[in-house]
């Protein structure tokens, strides 16, 4: 759940398009979902773990004309598949969805070769070709791509190289490039870059207890943490657990961020925010208000880049909206695919 560097672009605000909920009836959230079950699925360099969200239809009547599509959910650094359950189980209204834990995390092997942000990019690309091909009346259409944080970074990515395999774009948080640290982190992570340091890095994580890290990461990641469900924070620590169990874990959660940051230094045309302006797909740009670990005042920018993107800011939210406010989340991307036929009014 945890993801790295960001900070403000100076100059003014831009104008973008605020995003607009639908009324879509949703099951409700009364209970706290168990992970979805999943499978683990061959890709350039290895194997990774995904989790399946079956179709539900709509929660008010028959589903015979009822829209059904295709989700992807990708998570960000330190996550996994199952930080899309809860919004998964909502988004089952409209989509048969698929959530993948990237290589190392989860429960995804490692990858034969580095960690590196083209490696997530390929290896979500592959997994989209799969999901599209899966059977049935939406096979060979275009897969609505959800990311958040460095899951964000990579889904720009992975839309700007594949705009036939994406429907609509949604970036929670994404962990686009910048080049100032912000405060939620100490200047000592610059040092991850240099040789040596992850491997020292790797073997203090490995010292840090499974009940620590979770809470770490709830108070770093979320908003308001006291609001976080205690089953939650238990299914996490349970997790936690068993990643510990793994002799890669913490291989992955420094080199993916080496990885992520490295991906920072690109200009040209592998630049993300370059990528981002030329992309077409219905976007939404989600933030949470109280994110601590990308600035919430990329937001607007972000929405402006990317051509005719929607943007929503929610207040009391940290960096994994998804996790934090589930149905604000879902009726947000449900409005924005509701809409991504109707006509753009013009900015000004």
């Amino acid at each position: 759940m945890t993801d790295a560097l960001s900070s403000p672009v100076p100059g003014p605000a831009p104008t973008t398009l605020s995003a607009v909920p639908s009324a879509t009836p949703l099951p409700p959230l009364d209970a706290v979902l168990p992970p979805w079950p999943g499978e683990s699925w061959p890709v350039r360099g290895g194997e990774v773990f995904v989790r399946r969200t079956p179709y539900a239809g709509p929660v008010d009547g028959p589903d015979d004309d009822a829209p059904r599509e295709r989700a992807l959910y990708v998570h960000g650094l330190g996550g996994a598949s199952t930080n899309w359950t809860d919004l998964a189980g909502l988004l089952a209204v409209r989509f048969d969805g698929w959530a993948v834990d990237l290589p190392g995390f989860g429960r995804s092997q490692p990858p034969r070769g580095r960690y590196s942000i083209r490696g997530h990019v390929q290896t979500v690309i592959e997994v989209l070709e799969r999901v599209a091909d899966q059977p049935g009346e939406e096979a060979g259409r275009p897969v609505h791509l959800l990311g958040n944080s460095l899951g964000g970074l990579v889904s720009v990515l992975v839309a700007a190289r594949r705009p036939d395999l994406v429907a609509s774009l949604t970036l929670i948080s994404p962990a686009m490039p910048v080049y100032r640290v912000p405060a939620a982190f100490s200047r000592a992570l610059l040092l991850i870059l240099l040789p040596g340091v992850p491997s020292l890095a790797e073997r203090r994580m490995a010292g840090i207890e499974p009940e620590e890290h979770v809470r770490a990461m709830v108070t770093m990641c979320f908003g308001d943490p006291a609001l976080v469900p205690p089953e939650r924070v238990e299914q996490a620590v349970s997790e936690m657990r068993e990643r510990a169990g793994q002799p890669w874990a913490d291989r992955a959660l420094t080199r993916s961020m080496r990885g992520l940051i490295t991906s920072y230094l690109r200009v040209g045309t592998a630049n993300a925010w370059r990528m981002a302006r030329g992309l077409r797909p219905p976007t939404l740009v989600l933030w949470g208000a109280s994110d601590r670990l990308v600035d919430p005042r990329l937001a607007p920018r972000l929405a402006a880049a990317i051509p005719n993107a929607r943007l929503a800011v929610l207040d009391g939210v940290g960096h994994v909206a998804m996790l934090e406010a589930p149905e604000t989340t879902a009726r947000l991307v449900l409005g924005m695919v509701e809409g991504r036929a109707a006509p753009v009014p013009a900015a000004g």
